[in-house]
């Protein structure tokens, strides 16, 4: 077999994952260097979520009692972080600003009216108010 189809038959058996299912949370991908975590994955978490990068990036900061910088796809959190913890803290995101309280689906927006932000579900009609970060 020359390279070409050796390369074509690697292709035909190798799975590549680019997308998320209709609605999957991501576990973190990550490394520590020295003190820092680095999050190599964090644009894909958010995308997958249907959330801008920057009001995730805010949640954890604050749940994580950790400033943090985005770069490029990857966030830098200036302290050692657990991935299990940053798991955590992503899931409590989801149940709060991303799944409907009533029926559970993660069809819904976020809106800002006011002062006020309101989860709005696309699937069962349902808005509420929820909190700001």
């Amino acid at each position: 077999m020359n390279y070409e189809q050796l390369l074509e038959e690697a292709y035909k058996n190798v799975e590549v994952k680019t997308q998320c299912e209709r609605f999957e949370v991501l576990k973190v991908k990550g490394h520590h260097e020295g003190s820092r975590t680095i999050i190599s994955n964090f644009s894909s978490i958010a995308s997958c979520l249907r959330r801008d990068q920057n009001h995730l990036i805010k949640f954890l900061s604050k749940e994580l009692a950790s400033s943090a910088e985005l770069s490029g796809d990857r966030l830098i959190l200036p302290r050692k972080v657990s991935s299990a913890d940053i798991n955590e803290k992503i899931k409590k995101y989801v149940n709060i600003f991303v799944l409907c309280s009533k029926c559970q689906k993660p069809d819904t927006e976020l809106s800002l009216e006011n002062i006020k932000v309101f989860l709005k579900c696309m699937a069962c009609g349902s808005k509420q108010e929820i909190q700001r970060i």
